[in-house]
């Protein structure tokens, strides 16, 4: 069963939400603060964190940047009761997934996790296995059923949105892919948001497999347009 763990310090919205993804087959483990939420990401392992971003003993922007920084890549729906863009921005830049702002239907919160979960989980590949699929530019190798990036020997660690995204741009290489394309192929349902998503999703990924982030090798930027791979 796959395992949700939600926080945010109000209690009401916690239960709300629990019983909203237990009736949707979720396993469900709850955190009221910050450092709550930490120890039990280690103790429990969950597959996916809802979390709120005013937290008391440590608020959900350094809950979600320290897990990033200790190479935790579950993914993250962030919650927010600040309509304000640079919140989102910089939640995202410091490695969440998604947002959703306060306040919100339970079932679109269901929704987009089942969303994420469906196109974030690998699954085991048998014991004999059909030849491993192999997607190529430069010093970079994509497996894309491993849901893992190398950049010549070296293991590269992308969040789940950052891998979705690569491996999109990497499947057409040479193409020049609006940030609309990218938005409806990698956030794959009704995303209501800034499409500045994209950039900030691209910009991280140039900060993991660029040599120079300023004059990229791989991902280009088309002005105008959006984003095209080159090998």
């Amino acid at each position: 069963m796959i395992k949700v763990l939600v926080v945010d310090d109000e209690a009401s919205i916690v239960k709300l939400l629990q019983f909203n993804l237990e009736k949707a087959g979720f396993q469900v483990v709850t955190a009221f603060d910050g450092r709550q939420a930490l120890d039990m990401v280690k103790s429990e392992q969950p597959d996916f964190i809802i979390l709120d971003l005013m937290l008391p003993k440590m608020d959900g922007m350094d809950v979600c940047k320290t897990l990033r920084q200790e190479r935790i890549n579950t993914p993250i729906l962030m919650l927010t009761a600040k309509d304000d863009e640079l919140d989102k921005i910089l939640g995202l830049e410091l490695g969440a997934d998604d947002y959703l702002t306060k306040p919100f239907s339970p079932r679109e919160v269901v929704a987009r996790v089942k969303a994420i979960l469906r196109r974030f989980q690998a699954t085991p590949e048998a014991a004999v296995a059909p030849e491993e699929v192999v997607i190529r530019f430069g010093d970079i190798r994509i497996y894309p059923e491993k849901y893992e990036v190398f950049c010549q020997d070296t293991k590269v660690e992308l969040t789940p949105k950052e891998f979705e995204l690569l491996n999109y741009l990497a499947s057409h290489q040479g193409r020049v892919l609006t940030r609309d394309q990218l938005l409806n192929a990698v956030w794959n349902y009704d995303f209501i948001g800034d499409s500045r998503i994209v950039d900030v999703h691209v910009s991280h990924l140039r900060e993991k497999l660029e040599e120079d982030t300023k004059n990229p090798r791989y991902i280009k930027t088309v002005r105008g347009l959006g984003y095209k791979l080159e090998g």
